[in-house]
């Protein structure tokens, strides 16, 4: 059997991943030139652990991963106003937590990746076409690829969503957030922020700022905003709103660049993930927003599961149907917690901003910091296991 993975990310891997030791013949085409460094932190736990577990880079990812120490939200002073200590949700996590940037997480995944496997930079879909027997797909030099299945794992503004399902407007759910990053140097700055997330304990924007090993200071800014339209000049901007939150915004945003990352904070909501020999896995799929921190496990789960219902059935539209059933509950209330997380972590009133203060005090109590896990990243789904 044979299959087109586009997207070279987290999920596309993982998919290439367990496909190809399942005996299929695997390309994978990416519109990057290469893998990209560029790249967040996030915090990888939940549902993806067991895939991660089975592709056996458990071990590799402790390694590249970060001892964070905590979560410290500071006032315009840089003033400890709550602290949650990261130890806590590692404990309800039984453990099974890493703090890792996202292209060190491609990077385990690649290094695991079976011989055979053909991954193809600097390339991308321009049609796609099906019979009953085949799906095909062009790429832009030209060449046309021939498959039993097309993946699309090409993120939140998928390719193959857009060829295969319509155009993205008809499924993007905006959050009323937008949210910019970018990444410097600043051996003052790194020695203020140390070995934690600081957040700026502000309303309606805010500014989250993490120290890596070689001493780079990753900057996150998100805002809240009625308007999902991107500004014109989001330097200009992030510089005029984002300095008046104090500490050491104003100094961080001299390094801001003009090529920092931009996007809307959305969610990709279809009514299914498949038709005929095209499935979407990922972002691509079902998006739960950046601020939700699950999309990269997500992935990883389902590049698992759809990998273990091909095995099962052998009819292509029955394993991919029976793989939607299983993955769509999980991932739905996934979504609903991203949506619930945004609102956490940009508090919008005194009062909000008051009480999520509080909840962090309190989660020096287990139950409490089991409560917030749930808030933010969504309750576990009864009887959700991977092949």
């Amino acid at each position: 059997m044979k299959a087109v993975i586009c997207g070279a990310g987290i999920s596309g891997l993982s998919a290439a991943a367990f496909l190809t030791r399942r005996g299929w013949q695997v390309v994978v085409v990416e519109q990057s030139t290469g893998p990209r460094p560029q790249g967040y932190m996030i915090d990888f736990f939940g549902p993806g652990w067991q895939a991660a577990d089975g592709m056996g880079i458990i071990p590799r990812l402790r390694g590249l991963g970060y001892g964070v120490q905590s979560v410290e939200y500071v006032d315009r002073r840089g003033v400890s106003r709550a602290s949650l200590p990261f130890a806590r949700f590692a404990r309800v996590a039984d453990g099974q937590l890493i703090s890792i940037l996202r292209p060190d997480l491609e990077l385990a995944i690649r290094e695991v990746l079976p011989p055979g496997t053909d991954v193809r930079y600097g390339r991308s879909v321009t049609t796609v076409s099906e019979s009953l027997e085949s799906v095909a797909v062009t790429l832009d030099d030209g060449q046309v690829l021939e498959a039993d299945l097309l993946i699309g794992a090409d993120g939140v503004h998928s390719v193959i969503r857009s060829l295969a399902f319509g155009p993205e407007e008809d499924f993007l759910h905006y959050l009323g957030f937008h949210v910019a990053a970018y990444s410097f140097r600043d051996a003052e700055l790194a020695g203020l922020i140390g070995e934690r997330f600081a957040v700026t304990d502000t309303r309606n924007a805010a500014m989250f700022f993490y120290r890596l090993r070689d001493g780079t200071i990753t900057a996150m800014a998100v805002q809240r905003s009625k308007n999902p339209e991107i500004p014109p000049d989001p330097q200009t901007m992030l510089r005029s709103r984002y300095r008046k939150l104090g500490w050491i915004c104003p100094a961080a945003l001299q390094h801001c660049p003009d090529d920092l990352y931009y996007d809307q904070v959305a969610q990709i909501r279809m009514p299914r993930w498949h038709t005929g020999r095209v499935i979407l896995i990922g972002d691509a799929a079902a998006a739960v927003s950046l601020l939700a921190g699950q999309g990269a496990s997500l992935g990883m789960a389902a590049a698992a599961a759809l990998a273990g219902e091909l095995d099962k059935h052998p009819r292509i539209s029955t394993a991919l149907s029976a793989f939607e059933t299983r993955l769509r509950p999980l991932v739905e209330e996934h979504q609903r917690a991203g949506e619930s997380a945004a609102r956490w972590f940009v508090p919008a009133t005194r009062r909000s901003a008051f009480i999520r203060r509080n909840v962090i005090r309190l989660t020096k109590f287990p139950g409490v910091t089991r409560v917030v896990i749930s808030a933010v990243a969504g309750r576990p789904v009864g009887g959700y296991s991977l092949p």
